[in-house]
């Protein structure tokens, strides 16, 4: 079951869209606006806007484009990113990607549960571990465009998992095959908010 899932989210990423090669440098500056909400350098002090900094180059630039295309559907970031090119794009991601992450604490109340959803899956209910895409340190995959989720702020996290939750109006731009729709339709709420307080304190 997993190796299949695994298999399929690798040809989801390998499949996923060309860019073009970011400059970090250029990005820099066309990044300042981001600030206000994801931190100078990518790490967001609020909790509900995701902290950026040190996540995958490809990762970054798919979000970007499905943001700005509609397909994924952000609404503190509606017209945004409507007067920027492909390559503004590109160099935006590829100086968030350049930058050092930071990492915060899962709560100890849940984070055994958490741990083992994340590492091990759960047999009965279905699920894959999440380390098969997003790796042991969470990491994630830079190169097949699977996220970085060590450190990831926990609301932010157990917002996209409910999102990708949803029968309707959720989040839907995972690929073609709909991963982690799957996947989170067989979450309970408990499984999210322990998975994604783990998660906050990985690293």
């Amino acid at each position: 079951m997993n190796k299949l899932i695994v298999s399929l989210l690798l040809t989801v990423g390998i499949s996923g869209i060309a860019h073009a090669a970011g400059d970090a440098t250029a990005g820099q500056a066309k990044a300042a606006v981001c600030g206000a909400c994801h931190g100078p350098d990518g790490n967001s002090m609020a909790p509900n806007f995701p902290k950026l900094a040190g996540q995958g180059e490809r990762y970054l630039n798919k979000q970007l484009h499905d943001i700005k295309s509609g397909k994924r559907t952000v609404l503190e970031m509606t017209g945004l990113l409507t007067n920027l090119s492909d390559q503004d794009l590109a160099d935006m991601s590829a100086y968030f990607a350049s930058q050092k992450g930071s990492v915060g604490a899962a709560d100890p109340k849940v984070v055994s549960r958490g741990e083992a959803l994340f590492r091990g899956g759960d047999l009965a209910k279905g699920l894959p571990a999440c380390t098969g895409c997003h790796s042991p340190d969470g990491k994630g995959n830079a190169a097949a465009g699977f996220p970085h989720l060590g450190g990831q702020h926990a609301q932010y996290v157990a917002k996209q998992l409910t999102d990708f939750r949803k029968e309707e109006g959720g989040r839907a731009n995972d690929g073609d095959t709909k991963p982690m729709q799957s996947i989170a339709k067989k979450l309970s709420d408990e499984d999210i908010a322990a998975v994604s307080s783990y998660i906050q304190g990985l690293h």
